[in-house]
């Protein structure tokens, strides 16, 4: 199945049933009169997070959607049925957003989740409703309002509790398939990933989701390579894994690309706690890697703490031996739940002050 994370669509929510005008007039029964019923309101446009999705790849066949109008009022007093709404369903994680692709409308991350993004139109007063003490057959009754027409944007941001990040052929896809069971595409050239993966780790007895993000050139945040569109699969994500490869030609460099990357993108991914390591260690010779050792070391140092993390540690790790792999999983562990516990923290409301 092809992955999506982005689709275009149109919905409009139903119309309002119109209200009827109608008599009562039977013979031998007394006090008729009018007895036109309402009509019913239009169907709204729902979208619902459900489990078993992980992409938008239905709505690239499928872009407008419409709920059904509202019943017509009857006579003998019978109110229109409601329009049938018209159901979206939208793995977790994904916004929606208005037309411009900024405004949020809504934001699924559970399953089980709903929002309502276009109301039907309440359906229209039937003559009965009009009926007054001097007016005592009125014979006008109201149309059912419009539905809302809307263009909206899906957005789909994987939920993940760690990321993958690092140039092209860092060794990202190597190190997802030997931690979890996903089988991503592994190849040696350059972008041999071209969506995001996820995978669920175990470790200590400790299981967690782990993203494998298509590798950043110099200049994605400007469209350069597969550009950053995908850095916002790891927006989510409490702690990222940052490879840079041993066989590189400076690991310094290679690590301060990432690093402007990701603060060119913004929504503070360059303040996420990070675990940086050394991947490939098994492929570079000894004095080969002591050069990259340190000269990533002065990177990092250079790079200097966040506000919202502390300083990386540095890691070697090879996936092809199992060398570090462990010790990498520990620290994604450890780094994930100390930014659970801090989100927890913040959101706890403050104590109140009482005299």
């Amino acid at each position: 199945m092809k992955f999506l994370d982005q689709a275009k669509i149109y919905v409009r929510s139903g119309d309002g049933g119109a209200g009827c005008v109608s008599f009562r007039r039977e013979k031998f029964i007394e006090f008729g009169g009018p007895d036109g019923g309402d009509g019913g309101r239009g169907g709204d446009v729902v979208a619902i997070c459900v489990d078993g999705l992980n992409t938008l790849i239905d709505y690239r066949y499928q872009q407008h959607f419409k709920a059904k109008t509202g019943v017509h009022g009857m006579g003998k007093n019978r109110h229109g049925a409601k329009g049938a709404d018209a159901v979206l369903k939208v793995p977790a994680g994904t916004q929606i957003l208005e037309e411009d692709g900024e405004t949020l409308i809504a934001d699924l991350t559970e399953v089980g989740q709903t929002a309502v993004i276009a109301r039907g139109g309440n359906g229209g007063f039937g003559n009965l409703h009009f009926t007054t003490s001097t007016n005592r057959a009125p014979r006008r009754a109201n149309p059912g309002l419009e539905g809302v027409e809307r263009t909206l944007i899906l957005r789909l941001k994987l939920i993940a509790d760690a990321g993958l990040i690092g140039l092209p052929n860092a060794g990202k896809s190597t190190f997802l398939a030997t931690v979890s069971a996903a089988k991503p595409k592994i190849a040696d050239y350059p972008f041999t990933t071209l969506h995001p993966g996820l995978g669920v780790v175990a470790v200590d007895e400790r299981e967690f989701v782990l993203a494998d993000i298509p590798g950043l050139i110099e200049g994605a945040h400007e469209g350069h390579g597969l550009g950053d569109r995908f850095l916002g699969h790891v927006e989510r994500c409490r702690a990222l894994l940052h490879l840079v490869d041993a066989t590189g030609e400076h690991a310094g460099k290679d690590y301060k690309i990432v690093r402007r990357e990701l603060a060119a993108y913004g929504a503070e991914l360059d303040e996420k706690r990070e675990i940086v390591a050394l991947s490939k260690t098994d492929a570079a010779d000894p004095e080969h890697l002591k050069k990259q050792k340190e000269r990533l070391k002065r990177a990092m140092a250079s790079a200097g703490p966040t506000e919202a993390a502390e300083r990386p540690t540095l890691l070697l790790l090879s996936s092809a031996t199992g060398e570090g792999v462990t010790t990498a999983l520990r620290a994604l562990a450890a780094a994930k739940e100390t930014a659970a516990r801090e989100e927890a923290q913040a959101a706890e409301p403050a104590p109140e002050w009482r005299p």
